[in-house]
């Protein structure tokens, strides 16, 4: 399918669903998101066509202003059975957001003339400090997985990986051998919108992915059957590309033996890397860079000073903070 259609295709039959179908080839061909961003934008747009069809409104080019307000006021004022919002303000500014990046496209590729949504305002999000677990909470992390088995292996390589370059999870299962170079410590990671970038692997990181690639991952592999995957870095039992999820079962069960229980969530690893590094006086835009950020806004949220933080320098300082 080509990556645009004219408007004469497009005023036929469901003019909706066609420039919807356009949108979605323009986001993985020309932005290439990946495709968890893909299925975010699915589902954030299926929602607000369900709006449009229910009123109906089945052409962007009748769109007006007051209906694309409507639809954020709707969802803000969703509510479930226990009469809590349905959707929190970071959940109902994303939907904005993929609102508007549907109604510029039908505007930038000609479809229509004007953008409904351009003036409407999405509720603001408090920008909160990224939850990064202590240093210590790392060190009991990183020590929770025992044993030489393929698979202890295996994880100890994941949750050194993750914690020693800041990738994400799906950047890191992601992995093909060919990204890999131990020998000089680096890592080729694929990021949003397809982004390559290269990251050092550290000494602890560079150790437990020798071991693993050494002794566990030719335990793992069959050498035979349809779930083989030869460039796969990470594999599951059945010798397939380990997935996402599979990954984070990994690093939760591993926070259970830690005792670190709700306070793992998947960025945990990821957060703590750069925080730690930011504490210990790394450039920020190292860490931009290590960690994949288009903005450097983005990286900035990791200097805001966490509370605990700001306590313990406090009664290290000053010379009245602790009673005598």
């Amino acid at each position: 399918m080509s990556t645009t259609a004219s408007p004469e295709r497009a005023s036929a039959g469901d003019r909706l669903g066609d420039l919807l179908a356009e949108y979605e080839t323009w986001l993985r061909v020309e932005r290439g998101l990946a495709l968890n961003s893909l299925a975010a934008y699915r589902r954030d747009l299926l929602r607000y066509t369900a709006y449009l069809r229910a009123r109906g409104e089945l052409d962007p080019a009748t769109v007006e202003e007051a209906t694309v307000s409507a639809y954020v006021a709707q969802l803000e004022a969703a509510r479930d059975d226990d009469g809590r919002p349905r959707y929190a303000p970071a959940s109902v500014a994303r939907a904005v957001a993929a609102v508007r990046s549907f109604h510029r496209f039908c505007v930038d590729e000609g479809f229509v003339t004007a953008d409904p949504s351009g003036d409407v305002g999405a509720p603001r999000v408090p920008q909160g400090i990224p939850k990064a677990l202590s240093e210590d909470d790392v060190l009991a992390l990183l020590g929770a997985v025992q044993g030489e088995g393929p698979r202890a292996l295996r994880d100890r390589a994941i949750l050194g990986a993750l914690y020693g370059t800041g990738v994400r999870i799906i950047e890191l299962v992601g992995l093909d051998h060919a990204d890999l170079d131990l020998t000089d410590g680096l890592a080729r990671v694929l990021g949003k919108g397809s982004k390559e970038r290269v990251v050092p692997l550290g000494r602890s990181a560079r150790a437990a992915l020798g071991d693993y690639l050494a002794r566990g991952r030719p335990a793992l592999v069959p050498m035979s059957g349809r779930r083989r995957d030869p460039d796969a870095v990470f594999v599951n039992a059945r010798g397939g590309r380990l997935t996402r999820q599979g990954a984070w079962l990994i690093v939760r069960a591993a926070g259970g033996r830690a005792g670190l229980g709700d306070r793992l969530f998947p960025h945990a690893l990821r957060h703590s890397c750069a925080t730690h590094m930011l504490d210990h006086g790394a450039d920020i835009r190292v860490v931009q860079e290590l960690l994949g950020h288009a903005s450097l806004s983005t990286t900035q949220v990791y200097t805001k000073v966490s509370p605990e933080r700001l306590r313990a320098v406090y009664e290290a300082a000053h010379p009245r903070a602790r009673s005598e």
